[in-house]
């Protein structure tokens, strides 16, 4: 979820009923030897931010225990992971999915981590490098000390290729005493439950599932079944207010950080909101500033209404809570 998690990613998922929410993954050597990271965004939480775990790579004992301590220092969060499931080629050999090739390296990074903190320490693994291994990998880190793993239902080699393996997700949850968390291919709320149930894992988590869709926590925080309801997605008012939001909260904490430049990097979420709406997305890769997001969202946001003809209040829609 590198380039999607970020702050304000976070708090919308949080609004609608995230238990929890991970940062984007940040690396340990960056954080320890980086100079002036203090206000790094990756880490950064935003404003009355709560249950947010922050995430590490890195392949060194030193630079992983150190880098804890600095990240519980500088963004209080209220745990730490270890990112052993990217599989992406520019993380190889510096932690991430690699570390499934050596798992008894991962061991002794995890006691590391263990040592610098009194926070738990989870672990978010892939089912292996290139064939499952996953249930050795597990009880491994079990034993290293962690408090959860996550477990991605492909191998690294996989990508994100293919389906992901439930059954062998399930295996790993029978294998160990900690909470296993299980991910892959969550795209709805039912798929969720659907999922958690079959593979008896504590919880579910949802990546790609929730990119344009924070709605989906909503759906399962609020106890609802998909057969329950008309539709997991809100009105395509609601979802263009909210993708304008997701805008105005982007601005708003990336104020001053020039480097960012602006929306840029929302222009790969902002047409997720709206996939039924193609004509739309071409301007919305090309937006700079809020006022272009509400320019080209105008049509929708201009006197719209919820599926049942309520028109939104954009000050309370956000403050709903969900048990």
């Amino acid at each position: 979820m590198a380039g999607y998690s970020d702050a304000p990613m976070r708090q919308l998922a949080a609004e609608q009923g995230a238990l929890w929410t991970v940062s984007e993954m940040i690396s340990a050597r960056g954080l320890v030897l980086g100079g002036d990271t203090e206000k790094l965004n990756l880490g950064r939480p935003y404003a009355g931010e709560e249950g947010r775990v922050v995430q590490l790579f890195g392949a060194e004992s030193e630079l992983l225990s150190a880098a804890v301590a600095r990240a519980e220092a500088w963004f209080a969060p209220a745990a730490i992971d270890l990112n052993m499931g990217c599989p992406v080629p520019k993380v190889r050999g510096k932690g991430g999915a690699c570390l499934l090739q050596t798992p008894e390296v991962a061991y002794t990074l995890v006691q590391a981590m263990r040592a610098a903190t009194a926070l738990d320490v989870s672990a978010k693994i892939r089912l292996g490098w290139d064939e499952n291994r996953s249930v050795e990998v597990a009880q491994g880190l079990e034993a290293a000390g962690a408090s959860l793993i996550t477990v991605h239902g492909r191998t690294s080699r996989q990508r994100y290729t293919g389906e992901a393996d439930w059954d062998a997700i399930a295996r790993v949850a029978a294998s160990v005493s900690v909470p296993v968390v299980g991910s892959g291919d969550i795209l709805s709320a039912g798929a969720a439950r659907q999922r958690q149930r079959q593979s008896g894992v504590a919880a579910v988590m949802i990546g790609r599932g929730s990119v344009g869709n924070p709605w989906i926590f909503r759906a399962l925080a609020g106890g609802q079944d998909r057969a329950e309801m008309p539709s997991e997605m809100p009105s395509a008012q609601a979802r263009a207010r909210t993708a304008l939001r997701h805008a105005e909260l982007q601005t708003r904490f990336y104020d001053g950080d020039t480097g960012r430049l602006t929306l840029r990097p929302l222009r790969k979420v902002l047409p997720r909101y709206l996939p039924d709406y193609p004509e739309l997305h071409a301007d919305l890769t090309q937006v700079v500033t809020v006022a272009d997001v509400a320019r080209v969202l105008a049509p929708l946001l201009d006197g719209g209404s919820d599926q049942t003809g309520t028109v939104f209040n954009v000050a309370t829609e956000y403050a709903v809570s969900y048990p």
